[in-house]
């Protein structure tokens, strides 16, 4: 199916990859085998070592000016449009994998998104729907493009799809069961307001159809008549909703409820919530209670997302690395008792630390290093605190000198977690390669 749109999409047409990464990659594959396009080109602004032959290359700068040249352009995620190049002033031309993938299999995918917590909700739903024996693969936004999925999907196979922001922000089909897990301030440099990004976040349902499916949390609930589907409220704690978590260990869907493990690897009463909707997915495609409890307790958490990295110096180590806003720093706080020293900080995106400063505020962790650009900004705003806060923060230019700091302020036995509650793109590539240096660090 996914062979045949693609096909349907460029026959006879010149065709252009904007942006050459992991997805962009994965889609030229496919396209060079379906064939019958007219041209293809692929504009990327950094210089591509490893370029293929017979294609038209636009390297640089002034790269997006390509996309007025070719009648179908495949948009990677991440890429900022500039502003004479938006969609709207290309005549509908521009198109994505995620656009391209949910045509062709819409009604397979369960798409999963939120600002936290849609990577291991979706890998979690994977895993239990894999324990269970039900046919089901896992791609998107995770790292897996939906390109590489293809030979792996029958008409029987649930398609779990982790679904960012930037798959969504031009995306015009919907899956047919959505999954909206939570709504905070986010990629604020790229969005530029928080109203544009809840905007191209609800494309999860914006085009959903009669008897199609959203399970939505209560904050980014869509108002009367903005949803076609069948809408199911998630809530914490509310046995009135359809979905809850109830006594941070009971998970329940519509009346039917099922304990969690004791011995679950996943820490922090968010991973619970995220477990409470897995249990109410995998029960709609047929699994067994038996089988959702066994995935969940066999399930072990992804990297860098509240993981317990070891112990040295006598100090235990968290990596919460993931952790970009206010409220899963502050999530990881509440779920870590013993955290003696928090590393805050990374890139400044503009959103506001008022949530966090508030927390901070009240909370009693005695030690609190704010590093790089928004942890200096932290640190400003909180001069209209109490001296009670000020007395606790420390500052560090960058992650090695925080750890070092760590080191010496820890208490024997307590922990010290990482959770920036901000983006690591000024200094690393990624959350991961922040995530890994601390561990380096941790170590030495």
């Amino acid at each position: 199916m996914l062979l045949k749109c693609l096909r349907e999409m460029i026959e006879g047409k010149t065709v252009l990859l904007l942006g050459f990464g992991r997805e962009g990659r994965a889609l030229y594959r496919r396209i060079c085998e379906v064939g019958g396009y007219q041209a293809l080109g692929i504009a990327d602004a950094k210089e591509i070592a490893d370029a293929p032959a017979g294609v038209a290359l636009h390297i640089g700068e002034q790269y997006q000016a390509a996309v007025t040249e070719y009648d179908v352009i495949f948009k990677s995620p991440g890429i900022v449009m500039q502003p004479e190049y938006r969609p709207e002033r290309i005549r509908g031309r521009m198109t994505s994998l995620t656009e391209l993938f949910l045509t062709a299999y819409r009604d397979q995918c369960v798409g999963i998104t939120g600002t936290k917590g849609k990577s291991t909700t979706s890998s979690l739903l994977y895993h239990v729907l894999q324990t269970a024996g039900i046919p089901s693969v896992l791609g998107g936004n995770i790292g897996i493009p939906t390109a590489n999925l293809y030979e792996q999907i029958t008409p029987d196979t649930v398609i779990v799809m982790e679904t960012g922001v930037h798959q969504l922000e031009y995306n015009h089909v919907s899956p047919k069961t959505a999954v909206f897990l939570n709504l905070y301030e986010e990629h604020l440099d790229h969005y530029g307001t928080f109203e544009y990004y809840a905007y191209c976040k609800e494309n999860i349902y914006r085009n959903q159809q009669p008897g199609d499916l959203l399970i939505c949390g209560e904050p980014s609930l869509p108002a009367a008549g903005d949803c076609k589907a069948d809408v199911l409220r998630l809530a914490m704690d509310d046995p009135a909703a359809d979905i809850t978590l109830l006594h941070g260990d009971t998970v329940s869907f519509r009346g039917e409820s099922m304990k969690l493990p004791e011995d679950m690897a996943l820490t922090g009463v968010h991973n619970r919530y995220n477990c409470a909707v897995v249990f109410a997915l995998a029960r709609r495609f047929g699994a067994a209670p038996e089988d959702i409890f066994h995935g969940i307790q066999s399930f072990q958490p992804l990297p860098h997302r509240l993981s317990p990295v070891g112990t040295f110096h006598g100090i235990r180590w968290y990596d919460d690395s993931i952790s970009t806003a206010c409220e899963t720093c502050i999530q990881a706080l509440s779920s870590l008792p013993e955290t003696d020293t928090v590393l805050i900080g990374g890139m400044d995106r503009g959103i506001s630390y008022e949530p966090l400063l508030r927390y901070l505020a009240g909370s009693p962790v005695p030690h609190i290093i704010l590093m790089s650009d928004s942890g200096s900004r932290i640190l400003k705003e909180a001069e209209s605190y109490p001296q009670s806060l000020r007395s606790r923060m420390q500052y560090a230019k960058d992650l090695p000198e925080a750890v070092a700091i760590a080191k010496a302020v820890t208490a024997q036995g307590k922990i010290c977690l990482m959770s920036p509650a901000a983006a690591s793109y000024n200094v690393y590539q990624n959350f991961e390669k922040r995530g890994e240096h601390f561990l380096q660090l941790a170590m030495e």
